[in-house]
C-alpha cells in the first residue's frame, strides 16, 4: 500500500493519499481545494489514479477539493447520503464497503459532530474525520450535533475496533499525527478512561467555544463539493 499523511496549516487539517501498488489505483481522504496542486503532483510522481475523494463530513472549517479534482482527473465524490452534499456522485451509507484495488474500506456512520460523519475502516487502521480526534474529539454545537450521539457513535462504532488499529484524525492541533484505538480508550480526555455519556455530554456542553471561523463560507462551498463559482 501506499500511503501519505498530508497536512495543511491554516486549518490544521490532515488529508490521506492511499494508493494500491498492484493496480495504482488510489484514493484521497478528506482533500483541502487550497491543495489542488500539491495532489496533482504527488500523483503524478507516485504514478497513481485517482479514483475517489472521500470525506469524512460535510466540513465546516475548510473548502474541500473533491469538486475540484474531479473536474481535473475524472475523481468521484464519496460522502454520507445524510451530509447534505447532493453534488456527490456516491451516497453511501454505515457498513458499504468502498474497493481501490488491494485497498478495502468499510464505511461506518459515526454522527455526532455532523449528522453525515464517517470514519473508513481498514484493516489495520480508520480514518476518523472529526469525530475522534487524537485525544478529544470534534465539537457538537453546530451541523446538527449531538453530544449523547458523538459518544454513541465513538464508543460503539471506534472503541470497538481491535485496539491496535491505528487512528488517523482529521485535524491535530498540538503536532500528533497517529494513536491507536487503546490509547484513546485509555487517555482521551473527553471519552477515555471510562467516562460515561452524562460526563462526556456535560465536557461538551461547557467548552463554549468560538464560533467557527470560516464556517459561512466552508458549509455552502462543500454542499457544491468545493465549488463555490470563484474557480
Amino acid at each position: 500500500m501506499i500511503f501519505r499523511q498530508l497536512f495543511e496549516t491554516e486549518t490544521s487539517t490532515y488529508s490521506y493519499l492511499l494508493g494500491c501498488e498492484r493496480t495504482h489505483r488510489a484514493c484521497l481522504i478528506d482533500p483541502v481545494a487550497s491543495e489542488i496542486n500539491d495532489y496533482v503532483e504527488l500523483l503524478h510522481t507516485l504514478n497513481l489514479k485517482l479514483i475517489y475523494t472521500m470525506e469524512t463530513h460535510v466540513h465546516a472549517d475548510h473548502i474541500t477539493g473533491a469538486g475540484l479534482l474531479r473536474e481535473k482527473l475524472g475523481s468521484k465524490s464519496v460522502v454520507h447520503r445524510d451530509a447534505g452534499a447532493l453534488c456527490a456522485d456516491l451516497m453511501v451509507t454505515d457498513g458499504v464497503l468502498l474497493q481501490i484495488g488491494n485497498l478495502e474500506f468499510e464505511v461506518r456512520h459515526t454522527p455526532g459532530h455532523t449528522s453525515g460523519c464517517v470514519s473508513y475502516v481498514m484493516a489495520d487502521r480508520v480514518f476518523t474525520g472529526d469525530a475522534l480526534l487524537i485525544g478529544g474529539s470534534g465539537r457538537s454545537d453546530f451541523q446538527e450535533g449531538d453530544a449523547g450521539q458523538l459518544y454513541d457513535s465513538v464508543t460503539g462504532k471506534l472503541f470497538t475496533l481491535p485496539p491496535d488499529t491505528l487512528v488517523y484524525p482529521g485535524h491535530d492541533y498540538h503536532g500528533n499525527t497517529v494513536s491507536t484505538i487503546k490509547q484513546e480508550i485509555a487517555k482521551n480526555t473527553r471519552l477515555g478512561g471510562g467516562r460515561s455519556r452524562a460526563e462526556f455530554i456535560a465536557i461538551m456542553q461547557d467548552l463554549k467555544l468560538a464560533y467557527p471561523k470560516f464556517i459561512d463560507q466552508a458549509l455552502p462551498a462543500n454542499q457544491s463539493c468545493g465549488m463555490t463559482g470563484e474557480q
